[in-house]
This record gives structure tokens, C-alpha cells and sequence, in this order.
């Protein structure tokens, strides 16, 4: 592990790509609430899975809202030219609608965009560090049986369109670290979970499903298992590489909690309680990877630990989705609107 003198984040202005997103909001308030000092140029293109009541209550005057694409050169360029830090959660993440609908947006944003934010990130005349927010799911999946787990080192096998994406941004970003000696840290977490998440990933879908006694459809037999992580404990994670992380290194994120899909969704159903019989097993979908599991350790060693347990916060999520109905009757609209296709991802 290389060795880099811990960077101080206070007063910093942070450049934070689809910060209007599930994982991209909740890092803004995390980081705001950790940094009193710091700011926030918040960049996001408001395609369906953004959205700007994620940041209804956070300070007007630490955070401002740039509507825009990373896929924009000159704006990147212009953005990154007053900013220190930049956190690029801007991405097509559902991997239903990769297989279902098409890859082009998905190549568009998480590619072409990687490949925009690294020419502006050349040129940048200020910008220290740029953290891009990977997946587990480049390195494809474990069997259910294997105690392995995936590391830094794992060969890149995606099986979706979308994983396929996010692993053709990672080696892009891998190619400018070495040519070009952009100082870029890349991470890969697990699943998230948390509030604000929009409902076609699996807890928000079942938790709004269960709430309106309607079936929770799981894909083949339900047992595909995933490395969970809340949100906030994310966000801490991001900030710890963003602290202490050499550039061009590469590191994992977990908290080691490993559950089915029918786990979580027996849990959801415990919480709101409902019955199992709403439980409903349906065809799997293509390529379904079986079982996602990340080694943190490397991240451990720079004082990194998980907080926020699967047991103590899942009931915790379900409760912000029950209590907040004006967020949740907007997103089902919009998902409505655009016709989404069920993910259990």
C-alpha cells in the first residue's frame, strides 16, 4: 500500500457529480454535517433517478446546485477550475434497465463521462484528488458455497451490460493514472442501502410494495446474496481514501454483512408486518450474479470500521420511506412515468 501524508478536507470546496442521486445526496449531507467549513458544487444531469428534494434541507449557501452532464468537456473543465476535491458518483446503475431497455446510456454516461471528467481533471489547475465511486459488481460474481471474497487485485469479469460499463470506466481511469499522472483514487462498495434511494433497488421496492400489501416479486429462488453497507457508512469510507488514499490507488468498501435478497425481504416484511405470503418468486433475469462479497481490509488498515449495522438501520430506512410520503409518492410517479422494469438487484 502506497503511503501519502493525510490530506486535510476542512474548508475545501468539493466538486460532487450526481450529487442529486441516492448515494451522491446522501454523501453531500454526510460531508456537510463533517465538515462544517466545506462546500459543495453539486453537478447532476436530473435524469430519473435524481433528484433535488434529496438536498431539500441542506444549506443554500454551502451547496450549490450546477445542472449539467459530465459527458459537457468545457463545463467539467470550467466546474473542476473552482473546486479542490472532486467525488464523481454521476452514473447509470440499474442493471435491469442495462439489459432490458439498452446499454447506450449506460456506455454514454459511465464511460464517455469517466472519459470527460479525466480530460478536465488533466488540465484542472486546482483539483488535489478525484474519488470515482465503482462497483463490486466489475469483478463478477462468487459462488454461493466459496468463501472467497473479492480484492483490489480481482480480475474485472462484469455479466451485465452495466458492470461491463463501470469496469471499462475503471480501466480508462487506470490508463490516465499511469500516461497522464491524474491523481484519481478508485473505490468499490457493495450494495448500499439508506434513505432516499429510488425505488427500483430492492429495499426501497420492497419496502414500498410491502407497505401497500402488494407482492414482492424476488428473482428465481431469492438466494442471491450481497454485501450490504449503509449509506452513511459509505460516505465516512469515501471521506477516509479522500483523507489518506495515495493517488491512483484502489480500494474496497464493506462492512462484511452478507444477506440474501430473501433474507431482506423477510426482514422488510418483520418490519412493516406484513405477511410472508406476500413473498412472490418469479423468472430470474439473464446473467444473475449469485453472490457479491468485497475484502475491506486495505481500507480497514486506514482506520476505517462500519457503523450503521444491517440489524440496527434497516429498520431505521424502512421507517424514513413510511415517514416521508411526499418523497415517496414522487418517486412512484416518476417511476411510473418511465415505466421502469423490476429490479431486485
Amino acid at each position: 500500500m502506497k503511503r501519502v501524508n493525510k490530506v486535510a478536507l476542512q474548508n475545501k470546496k468539493f466538486l460532487v457529480t450526481g450529487g442529486c442521486g441516492f448515494m451522491g445526496a446522501n454523501f453531500i449531507h454526510y460531508l456537510l454535517k463533517q465538515y462544517p467549513q466545506s462546500s459543495v458544487l453539486n453537478l447532476d444531469l436530473l435524469t430519473y433517478a435524481g433528484n433535488k428534494e434529496n438536498l431539500v434541507d441542506v444549506p443554500a449557501g454551502r451547496c450549490r446546485f450546477v445542472h449539467g452532464d459530465i459527458c459537457d468537456v468545457a463545463l467539467m473543465k470550467k466546474l473542476m477550475s473552482q473546486a479542490d476535491v472532486v467525488v464523481n458518483f454521476a452514473a447509470e446503475t440499474h442493471v435491469d434497465r442495462s439489459i432490458h431497455v439498452g446499454a447506450g446510456e449506460f456506455l454514454r454516461t459511465n464511460i464517455l463521462g469517466i472519459h470527460s471528467l479525466l480530460e478536465a481533471l488533466r488540465v484542472s489547475p486546482n483539483v488535489s484528488r478525484m474519488l470515482h465511486v465503482s462497483t463490486d459488481e466489475v469483478w463478477g460474481d462468487i459462488a454461493l458455497l466459496s468463501k472467497k471474497k473479492f480484492n483490489e487485485r480481482s480480475s474485472f469479469r462484469p455479466n451485465s451490460p452495466y458492470a461491463a460499463s463501470k469496469a471499462g470506466a475503471d480501466l480508462l481511469i487506470r490508463s490516465y493514472v499511469r500516461t497522464y499522472r491524474v491523481p484519481v483514487i478508485i473505490s468499490h462498495s457493495g450494495n448500499n442501502f439508506g434513505p432516499r434511494q429510488f425505488p427500483e433497488k430492492l429495499i426501497p421496492f420492497f419496502v414500498l410494495r410491502a407497505m401497500r400489501d402488494e407482492p414482492l416479486p424476488l428473482y428465481g429462488d431469492g438466494c442471491n446474496v450481497r454485501d450490504w453497507v449503509h449509506v452513511d457508512d459509505h460516505s465516512s469510507a469515501l471521506l477516509t481514501l479522500l483523507r489518506c488514499a495515495a493517488p491512483g490507488d484502489v480500494y474496497g468498501i464493506s462492512s462484511g454483512e452478507e444477506y440474501s435478497n430473501l433474507e431482506i425481504a423477510k426482514r422488510i416484511l418483520q418490519i412493516t408486518k406484513k405477511p410472508e405470503s406476500l413473498l412472490m418468486f418469479v423468472t430470474d433475469r439473464p446473467a444473475h450474479d449469485r453472490r457479491y462479497a468485497v475484502d475491506a481490509s486495505k481500507l480497514r488498515k486506514l482506520g476505517w470500521r462500519p457503523k450503521c449495522s444491517v440489524s440496527s438501520h434497516l429498520e431505521r430506512t424502512v421507517r424514513w420511506y413510511q415517514q416521508n410520503q411526499r418523497w415517496v409518492r414522487k418517486a412512484l410517479q416518476k417511476k411510473q412515468d418511465i415505466n421502469a422494469h423490476i429490479v431486485l438487484t
